[in-house]
């Protein structure tokens, strides 16, 4: 198995050229560990002197500067009172730090600001250092401003198109689209966002695992103290607990990293990291704990496999967060299938990985250990780090500190080493930032999916209003309109003279006033046929188009069961009874207007304007077309030759194009309304234009180009 175990820097820095016990690497009361300096460091620390060091002696020559003393240290509880002021060269205490040798080199004006001189007199210079809320000096890096500024508009641009997506339409998918689009925006807002403009320190390493791995346990031995519930009880931990250093506390608990969470109260005694209740995947507890090393924390999560919804929620959750994943798994447990999952997420977000396999029998430790180590080299995961616990007695919820002596000295180098941790860092962000060219595009597939779909809907409706629009069409011409009441009133009115008394020749220039008595019911059930043409027709379609969607199953089938949509509406037969009375008294302005007035037949005739436009009516509505009216064949072809003989054929093309027109646009007019029942319930659904698709992928391209 491989150990991830280091060898101590180089102690020859100390003057005796004695090796550091490995005790040393990390300082009893803070926690600190002491460590070589590099060019590339992005941290500079003033740690205060503790009571057993040295005192102060002039350095010789090749032995390390000393480190300042910041003013207002307490030396007895190693808490600094203030920010360190400027040093003078006689405050000076030795060090055990090779790497600041030629530090006093430097001109008086860089060793009057500590932190602000050339740390390896190589020509290297740290510009901008500031003071953190925790009263450390920390200098971050920032990328090249026209750099900076491309990303950040790409990222701003990124979150903006993924929260506008909307998949409201209940197709196969849809749950796990929801669920990836809330998780990159909180990956997006908790994590990526902020450290892109962060340094890469402080470092946070998630702590996951299946249920009973012992992930709480661990925690609390690294940490020294209790700082997350343990027991049998599954599961165990319900809020993710983060416990850091002191120093770092502020970072986690007002910065902008893991922003979208809440940070819960700490409740209970004697340490006990208990939350009152607070539970939930959008909080977690924050335990400052002196023995864990500075830059790098720990965030105990809840199991990845909990039969609790939203424990299985805030595990993963916590890991999108994370810089660095410690996956803790037993040598019961190390093959089941929930471990291996949380693996092959690692690999495919390209998440900077160690292992942790714990409660390993001694008798069977090798056999163990060889097989986990070919299944993770067949995995493609035989370079992860990783550690191995023996089975053992755990006491107070801490398991003993020789199991994880080489964990956390794992700990103390990567706090220490700031390339390293950097590397990680910038590792699990590329990782992260590699995993959006896979998982946006899918989202915007699936958006496609559901405007597909939506359009598709959308045409079931406009097929089945369309379809009754064309049988309407079909009605008005072929005379099965006239049938019942209306041809018992027609006959009725034509046998009886009325017809005829319609015209009159002109005496004296005066012509009739009054149109015959049988006209007003004549017109009264004309309107009544076409009015019940209509409302059925609408009710056919409003059921076509229920039965449309129900035969898309999923998404079509709930919207079908929305109440009122499989019949017309209340309001139909009312505005359907305005719209035919209007379009009658249409007809009658088009004959009065475009009629007998402009034939010289008019200056011999007198006829009643009304009861021409019925008959009108009756010719354009296909009365003779059919062989319905073969009782009646003395009057079958009437309409049409009074009207030819009375407009001509010319005038009553015309007139008949205009009144056929104008009667189907306002039936289209009456099935529009009706539509847009189905259109504000697909509106309802959140189903965003086509172009959101499209935003995604150009928003995703420019994050590839700012990169």
């Amino acid at each position: 198995m491989k150990s991830a175990a280091r060898q101590t820097p180089d102690s020859s820095a100390n003057g005796d050229g004695d090796a550091v016990p490995e005790e040393s690497a990390i300082d009893e009361h803070s926690g600190t560990p002491e460590s070589a300096e590099t060019p590339a460091e992005q941290t500079i620390v003033f740690r205060a002197i503790q009571g057993d060091d040295p005192g102060p002696h002039p350095p010789d020559v090749g032995e390390p500067e000393a480190e300042a003393v910041p003013d207002g240290v307490d030396t007895e509880t190693d808490e600094p009172a203030a920010a360190p002021e400027a040093a003078s060269s006689e405050a000076d205490e030795p060090e055990a730090d090779a790497s600041e040798t030629d530090a006093s080199e430097t001109d008086a004006s860089e060793a009057d600001e500590p932190g602000g001189g050339d740390p390896e007199g190589d020509g290297t210079r740290e510009d901008g250092p500031r003071e953190t809320p925790a009263g450390r000096r920390r200098r971050e890096l920032p990328l090249p401003e026209p750099v900076s500024a491309a990303l950040t508009e790409a990222l701003n641009q990124l979150r903006v198109a993924v929260k506008g997506l909307h998949f409201g339409l209940d197709v196969p998918g849809s749950d796990e689209a929801r669920r990836a689009q809330a998780a990159v925006l909180a990956q997006l807002d908790d994590y990526v966002i902020p450290r892109v403009h962060m340094s890469t320190a402080p470092a946070l390493i998630v702590v996951a695992g299946s249920t009973g791995a012992g992930k709480s346990t661990l925690v609390n031995t690294l940490a020294a103290q209790k700082v997350t519930a343990t027991g049998v009880r599954r599961p165990t931990t319900a809020t993710p607990v983060l416990a850091c250093h002191p120093d770092d506390y502020e970072w986690y608990a007002m910065g902008d990293l893991l922003g979208g969470l809440a940070r819960l109260d700490r409740g209970g005694t004697d340490g006990d990291a208990t939350t009152g209740g607070a539970t939930g995947p959008d909080g977690f507890l924050l335990v400052p704990t002196p023995r864990l090393p500075q830059d790098v924390a720990l965030l105990d999560t809840p199991d990845i496999d909990s039969v609790v919804e939203e424990h299985h929620e805030s595990a993963h959750r916590m890991l999108d967060v994370a810089d660095l994943w410690m996956f803790v798994t037993t040598a019961a447990r190390y093959a089941d299938a929930p471990s291996w999952g949380l693996l092959r997420r690692a690999k495919e977000r390209g998440a900077r990985l160690v292992i942790v396999l714990s409660r390993v029998p001694a008798k069977s430790r090798d056999v163990i250990v060889k097989h986990f180590g070919r299944m993770l080299d067949e995995y493609g995961l035989g370079e992860v780090e990783r550690f191995v616990i023996n089975e053992t007695v755990v006491r107070d919820g801490r398991l003993p500190e020789v199991e994880i002596a080489e964990l956390r000295m794992w700990l103390a180098e990567l706090s220490v080493d700031d390339q390293r941790r950097a590397a990680a860092v910038r590792a699990t962000l590329n990782g992260v930032l590699n995993s959006f060219r896979i998982r946006l595009p899918a989202l915007a597939r699936h958006l496609e999916t559901q405007v597909a779909l939506r359009a598709d809907l959308r045409s079931d409706v406009d097929a089945a209003y369309a379809g009754v629009l064309t049988e309407i069409d079909e009605t008005t011409r072929n005379g099965s309109l006239l049938r019942g009441e209306v041809l018992a009133r027609w006959q009725d009115f034509a046998g009886s003279g009325d017809l005829m008394r319609t015209l009159q020749l002109r005496r004296g220039g005066k012509s009739r006033q009054q149109g015959p008595e049988r006209v007003p019911p004549l017109r009264s059930a004309l309107r009544t046929a076409l009015e019940s043409m209509i409302t059925s027709a609408a009710q056919r379609a409003a059921e076509d188009v229920v039965a449309r969607w129900r035969q898309r199953a999923g998404a079509g089938d709930r919207l079908a069961a929305t109440p009122g949509l499989g019949r017309h509406s209340e309001e139909l037969v009312r505005r359907t009874a305005g719209a035919i009375s209007a379009w009658q008294d249409h007809v009658t302005e088009l004959i009065r207007t475009e009629g007998v007035t402009k034939r010289s037949v008019a200056k011999i005739i007198s006829f009643d304007v009304e009861s021409l436009a019925l008959i009108f009516t009756v010719g354009l509505l296909g009365y003779g077309a059919t062989d319905m009216t073969a009782a009646g064949a003395g009057t079958s072809s009437l309409p049409q030759r009074l009207l030819r003989g009375l407009l001509g054929a010319e005038s009553l093309r015309g007139i008949g194009a205009k009144a056929r027109s104008d009667l189907r646009a306002r039936i289209g007019l009456l099935f529009d309304e009706e539509m847009l029942r189905y259109v504000d319930v697909l509106d309802n659904a959140g189903i965003p234009d086509e172009a959101a698709a499209t935003r995604m992928y150009q928003a995703t391209y420019n994050l590839e180009v700012a990169r």
